[in-house]
């Protein structure tokens, strides 16, 4: 996946549907809830709060990585393991929004979705 698909929705996402608040499953299980999502073009992206499966922490997922939505159970899919999203770059709540937090966290995720 290029880096800058990465950034886009690769399923329908709901019309007019804010997906904060959904929850969201890895392959491997559930990760947490969305605590942010965007839809900019070509910039689009989930913040989900891990709660205590990661310490409380937030983690930054990009647009691409989404696999699925359920509306009806307000659930969100990501192509990707626990252990890929557990070892991404640091969420940075000051940074998350820079650009080169953004190429970093696209390297990183580019190629893992449905392979890792």
């Amino acid at each position: 996946m290029a880096t800058i698909e990465i950034w886009t929705f690769a399923v329908a996402t709901p019309p007019n549907i804010d997906l904060s608040g959904f929850t969201a499953e890895a392959r491997d299980g559930k990760i947490g809830k969305v605590d942010e999502a965007t839809h900019e073009a070509g910039g689009s992206f989930i913040v989900v709060d891990t709660g205590p499966w990661i310490f409380g922490k937030k983690v930054m997922l990009p647009a691409g990585t989404i696999r699925d939505i359920d509306p009806d159970t307000e659930t969100i899919f990501v192509d990707l393991t626990k252990d890929a999203i557990k070892n991404a770059p640091e969420f940075d709540e000051k940074t998350y929004r820079d650009q080169s937090y953004r190429n970093e966290l696209g390297s990183y995720y580019s190629g893992r979705s449905g392979t890792t």
